[in-house]
């Protein structure tokens, strides 16, 4: 067997968004590389074969375990999900390090060719992420940003400081998966299973408030005006239009708006106007819970990129969501597969024009199956992977930097 590919994030089974994409991201490139492991390195909570829970935060130097273990693996190359709270020690005070043991542990790995996937990289930087990810580029021989437009705004806000770009920033899209597909005929099937038929009042058309419910995906946005939206969609299409709200809580900080906008679906369930379906959004039943619907809603007041809109890229639904909002509104640009909008009233108009028009939603399925085949396909992704692997491979060998064209 060749030397591995390790990847370094947290896993599941706990309950966080990155440790989902990793284990997603590490079944698409093990299927590309069937002669080499790829192996985990994560925090202490995540399990599975290949998988090494070492990355203890309650430990100062949690760092030097981590780096130790890579040595001792040899790889091939690194692979690490970065987010700014995976990394983050916090002392007996309650003060954090700013990742200062993150970047230890790219110091301490210096010698194998490192790629860093951040999660988290906004288009106006607060200082202190301007100077970490100015010292990410240092010491990580290739950076993968989710989106073009993370990589060119980095020539207005590093220059502005005077500071020299960085130019081994490669941009790779967040990856979705090419093989979760079911055709109308099957949809029946799926309503069945999640025992969607035996709700008597929830009609044949759907719309779809689907994934974790934090306080940063605004249900309520929607919610507060389903019941008028709903008595206007019937007199409009002549056919009953029903919310399917899907989801649960993650971060117990997010109580409350979780128990305020479950009560409100709850209350519209009353009229037989919604569902509420409690589920936890990962495996086969998020996509699953998804592809029932006719299109997605996605509300969101604070993302950068989204793994729930990558399952909806993956099922080629069309959705609204919030703009401008970073990495949601570049990839509804960049498909062509969702509408936009910035008030309460453009997503009332909006919603109602694309429950009435069933030729706009095939148009707008058709780019996202497109856009997945082409551009985001976890298949595709992981060949960017390679290419990452290999620019970094060949900086450790030559000792030169990675360099490449700017977006612009």
């Amino acid at each position: 067997m060749s030397d591995p590919i390790v990847m370094i994030s947290s896993y599941p089974p706990r309950l966080c968004g990155i440790g989902t994409f990793c284990e997603e991201a590490r079944e698409f490139i093990q299927k590309k590389h069937p002669e080499r492991e790829v192996l985990v390195i994560s925090h202490t909570d995540g399990r599975g074969d290949g998988v090494f829970p070492i990355l203890d935060l309650t430990r100062t130097g949690w760092w030097r375990p981590v780096a130790e273990k890579v040595r001792e693996l040899r790889p091939h190359s690194i692979h690490i999900q970065h987010e700014y709270g995976l990394y983050e020690f916090v002392d007996g005070r309650g003060q954090g390090d700013g990742n200062a043991g993150f970047l230890s542990l790219l110091d301490a790995l210096s010698d194998w060719p490192i790629v860093v996937e951040p999660h988290t990289v906004h288009g106006r930087m607060r200082d202190s992420e301007a100077d970490f990810v100015y010292e990410l580029c240092q010491r990580a021989h290739v950076v993968l940003f989710k989106c073009h437009y993370q990589k060119w705004r980095l020539d207005w806000t590093f220059p502005g400081r005077g500071w020299k770009t960085p130019r081994n920033v490669l941009v790779v899209p967040h990856g979705a998966r090419p093989d979760r597909h079911w055709g109308p005929d099957e949809i029946p099937g799926l309503r069945h299973e999640l025992g969607l038929d035996r709700v008597r009042h929830l009609g044949s058309h759907l719309v779809g408030l689907i994934g974790w419910i934090q306080s940063n995906k605004r249900w309520d946005i929607l919610t507060s005006m389903w019941e008028d939206i709903a008595t206007e969609l019937r007199d409009c299409t002549g056919e009953d239009w029903d919310l399917l709200a899907a989801g649960t809580m993650r971060d117990p900080a997010h109580r409350k708006d979780y128990e305020r906008w479950k009560s409100e679906v709850e209350v519209l369930e009353q009229k037989g106007l919604a569902h509420y379906y409690e589920f936890v959004p990962r495996g086969e039943v998020y996509y699953k819970t998804m592809a029932v619907c006719d299109f997605i809603v996605l509300p969101s007041t604070d993302e950068t990129q989204s793994g729930t809109l990558a399952r909806i890229i993956a099922l080629n639904k069309p959705f609204l969501t919030t703009a401008p909002m970073e990495g949601l509104t570049a990839q509804a640009l960049e498909s062509q597969g969702g509408l936009l909008f910035t008030t309460k009233d453009m997503l009332r108009s909006k919603l109602i024009r694309l429950a009435s028009n069933e030729d706009l939603r095939l148009e707008l399925g058709d780019n996202l199956r497109r856009y997945l085949d082409t551009v985001v396909s976890w298949d595709v992704v992981a060949g960017q992977y390679d290419e990452a692997y290999a620019l970094a491979r060949e900086a450790v060998r030559s000792g030169r930097p990675v360099e490449l064209p700017p977006e612009f």
